[in-house]
């Protein structure tokens, strides 16, 4: 498949955004005489940021931005429209959120504890955008709905640790170690999906699809002398090599260096997470093998 940067920037962005206020929600339940209302507060405005921005570049993916309120219609049967709303539900709790810590009003605890569900709600929908494209061996897994809520979490936790480190430094050691937990399972879980998906076959080949059992059978055009909609659409363009490649690097980015940094360097831990991110969530794209590619190799 063909990974699109804007979907890259909103499943990260927005991510981040969901586990930083989960990270919150945690410090006032369970550090209350640490954790300030301007903590809170501040953090909730940098929670919404992060969603805005996702939000932002989730536009620049649409044919046709104008009619974007459209994709809430089906709810009933599709996952991302089912995201579609989650998302705007969720910033209005975290907006709610972060106001009622602001000026004092109280019952933040129930605020909070709804943003927690609709931020886990979220994720499930994102997560499962994916998951339930059976057609996609790669994706068609529980591990893809874990792993979306344990990457965002991983990344949330660590940016909540670098604010901590500015704005709560009591609780910056806490957030540390949450952000350490937080990395090492979703280091676990994405190391279980890249085991998995290496050993996984694909549901047709060319002779299986065709009916001919020749053992070599080559495309040599799709039958147009320019690219498609086919090749724009579900090939990424980059060698073998480069995407196996990408495994490593995204290995050390996500997890490897921020369990390094986070304890002594949290905002930069938290910059080269991210990073590491969006290469895994390219990856998480190009991994993905489309039946349709059989019959669309090569553009002429």
């Amino acid at each position: 498949m063909r990974p699109a940067f804007s979907v890259l920037f909103l499943t990260t962005l927005i991510g981040a955004g969901q586990g930083m206020f989960i990270a919150l929600f945690f410090c006032e339940l369970l550090a209350p005489e640490r954790a300030s209302p301007i903590f809170l507060a501040g953090g909730a405005a940098l929670v919404l940021v992060l969603c805005g921005l996702g939000l932002i570049a989730s536009f620049f993916h649409l044919g046709h931005p104008e009619r974007a309120w459209r994709a809430a219609t089906m709810w009933r049967t599709s996952w991302l429209s089912r995201e579609v709303i989650a998302l705007p539900a969720f910033m209005a709790a975290a907006f709610a959120y972060g106001v009622a810590h602001y000026t004092g009003v109280p019952g933040t605890l129930a605020l909070g504890m709804i943003g927690v569900v609709l931020a886990l709600t979220l994720f499930v929908c994102t997560g499962m955008i994916y998951a339930a494209i059976r057609v996609l061996k790669e994706w068609a897994h529980p591990l893809t709905v874990v792993n979306f809520i344990l990457l965002g979490m991983a990344s949330g936790v660590m940016l909540a640790a670098a604010y901590g480190a500015f704005a709560a430094p009591e609780l910056a050691a806490a957030l540390a170690r949450m952000a350490f937990l937080a990395t090492v399972l979703a280091a676990v879980t994405r190391g279980a999906a890249l085991i998995r998906n290496a050993r996984l076959s694909p549901f047709s080949t060319m002779q299986s699809a065709l009916g001919i059992r020749h053992p070599r059978i080559v495309q040599k055009s799709q039958g147009a002398m320019g690219g498609s909609y086919n090749t724009r659409e579900y090939f990424h363009g980059k060698s073998p090599e480069f995407v196996r490649g990408l495994i490593p690097a995204f290995i050390l980015a996500s997890f490897v260096l921020p369990l390094a940094l986070v304890a002594s360097l949290p905002l930069l831990a938290f910059l080269i997470q991210y990073g590491g991110l969006l290469a895994e969530r390219w990856f998480f794209f190009a991994e993905a093998r489309h039946p349709q590619n059989l019959y669309y190799q090569t553009v002429g």
